[in-house]
């Protein structure tokens, strides 16, 4: 009985830990790593100016073509005052062409900076970055999504819908990752950690 009990409790601290260390994405507490990127209306934003503003809602999204994430976008920009009011900017990464990201800010009405993360360099710093399958392109391609047009030069690659929210001393305050694209956090959920 005990040699079961103790087996049972090794398993569950193994795929405890599998399961953190899969999940990928920053943590609580982490440094956020610093970028500078141009926005849609061409503006260089860098993460460290705004953080002397108050801390930074950064998302990443797939692209324009995505439901999902034009929805929590449009969630973003509906509840900016309330945003703004607890002194919080918001930033959108994507992986998707300055032409795309035009799209993305049309159907989301988004005033906040948009941008797109020219090689990968954003996302790839906060992990959340990943490559889709053959098999994956192959499906999209039939919803006649093709990722040459929608991502140029960053190709078959997407982030996992993530946010985060950096403090201004630059560290993450809180984290959201999720591998299932349709589970978002709401807005409610980042305003409570304002």
């Amino acid at each position: 009985m005990r040699t079961t009990f103790i087996a049972i409790f090794l398993c569950f601290i193994v795929f405890s830990v599998v399961g953190q260390t899969a999940s990928g994405g920053l943590r609580v507490n982490d440094v956020a790593p610093d970028f500078t990127s141009v926005d849609q209306n061409g503006k260089s934003v860098n993460l460290k100016n705004k953080l002397t503003h108050g801390p930074v809602v950064l998302v990443f999204y797939r692209g324009e073509w995505c439901p999902y994430c034009n929805k929590q976008l449009k969630e973003l920009e509906d509840s900016m005052k309330m945003i703004t009011g607890k002194g919080a900017t918001v930033i959108a990464v994507s992986p998707e062409t300055q032409a795309n990201v035009a799209k993305t800010v049309r159907k989301t009405k988004a005033k906040y900076s948009v941008l797109s993360d020219d090689n990968l360099k954003i996302m790839n710093a906060y992990k959340v970055a990943y490559s889709l399958d053959d098999d994956m392109i192959k499906k999209y391609k039939g919803y006649g999504i093709d990722f040459a047009e929608k991502n140029g030069t960053n190709g078959n690659n997407l982030p996992v819908p993530a946010v985060y929210i950096i403090g201004k001393d630059g560290k993450v305050t809180y984290s959201h990752y999720d591998e299932n694209f349709k589970e978002r956090v709401s807005v409610m959920e980042i305003l409570a950690h304002l």
